[in-house]
């Protein structure tokens, strides 16, 4: 397509959830065909609602106005990157030279007591300086987690697999939200620095209320940069490692980036929810999407996502790896 018709899909999730037959399977093959040919979708008139995506944000922007040494009072690297806070300049793109400019905040799944994963989870942690901040983003993880599994529900009817088969596999799984903030690149940043380095995704797929500036680009099948553009409040969704693994890559995980703002002075915010399996489950090539054979082998979610995590940083590599 020319380049000036070129712009990532945008989806009413609406259509899907309250129309017929008919609009549920247009919607599917729009979410699919998005998927194939930039990686990305926008998704406007979903559930979750405005007053708490912008309480969100309020909570972000109170959280990292806060001083540093406060911050660093809930440090993620205790816990391998999993849980609390990650500080400016420690997360890098997989075989990337320079940190990308940006800090954030993990909040991770909540388990019934008892539950068997709680051998593979941290506990999440939460800033005692502000007081509905827990409540906010426990409140947004549910919602961003009921939202994924629609979509991913979206999809099994193209990959010829049971209605249930995501959900399965997402039940009480590794999902992440992260709460970041890209402050003004400070004069001592490393020119070759940007507030996301070109990356794929580990996960099944990411949700992404729209950030507070613009900045997110995709490479597009031409290789060329393609600017994500979206509405206040839209939710954009890309797909991941872990989809384009189990899809022998019909469904890929598109390279995309955060560029530095013209102004340098300015912050950006952005709440991404990445959405995995739970640890248990096994990453296999889904026999609709077989073809001539599965490009990758078999490999817990687990180990792949623990593979990943020592790529990008956030956890060491031990003298014996």
């Amino acid at each position: 397509m020319p380049e000036s018709v070129r712009k990532v899909p945008r989806l009413s999730l609406r259509s899907y959830l309250e129309g017929n037959a008919t609009d549920q399977e247009f919607f599917s093959r729009q979410l699919a065909l998005g998927l194939k040919e930039y990686g990305f979708i926008v998704l406007c008139d979903h559930p979750i609602s405005e007053t708490l995506l912008n309480n969100a944000y309020e909570q972000a922007r109170l959280f990292f106005e806060l001083d540093l040494k406060i911050k660093n009072k809930y440090s993620a690297q205790n816990n391998g990157g999993q849980r609390g806070y990650t500080p400016f300049g420690i997360e890098h793109a997989k075989d990337a030279k320079v940190a990308d400019l940006k800090e954030f905040w993990h909040v991770g799944q909540m388990l019934p007591s008892g539950h068997p994963y709680e051998e593979s989870y941290v506990n999440n942690i939460w800033p005692e300086e502000l007081p509905t901040f827990k409540e906010t983003f426990t409140a947004l993880y549910k919602a961003l987690e009921d939202s994924g599994r629609i979509i991913l529900q979206a999809l099994t009817s193209e990959l010829q697999v049971a209605k249930d088969y995501f959900d399965t596999m997402t039940k009480y799984g590794n999902s992440i939200l992260r709460i970041l903030h890209y402050p003004p690149i400070p004069p001592t940043a490393d020119p070759r620095s940007i507030r996301a380095a070109a990356h794929e995704d580990i996960n099944l797929i990411t949700l992404l209320v729209s950030a507070t500036a613009s900045g997110l680009q995709l490479k597009d099948r031409d290789g060329k940069w393609l600017d994500v553009k979206s509405k206040h409040n839209d939710i954009i969704v890309d797909s991941g490692d872990m989809l384009a693994r189990i899809t022998n890559d019909i469904y890929p995980a598109t390279t995309h980036r955060v560029v530095n703002p013209e102004d340098a002075n300015t912050d950006r915010f952005s709440i991404p929810f990445f959405m995995h399996p739970h640890p248990k489950a096994m990453l296999t090539c889904i026999e609709s999407c077989r073809g001539a054979g599965a490009r990758y082998e078999d490999i817990l979610a687990q180990d792949f996502l623990m593979e990943r995590l020592r790529e990008i940083g956030l956890i060491q590599t031990s003298p014996n790896r």
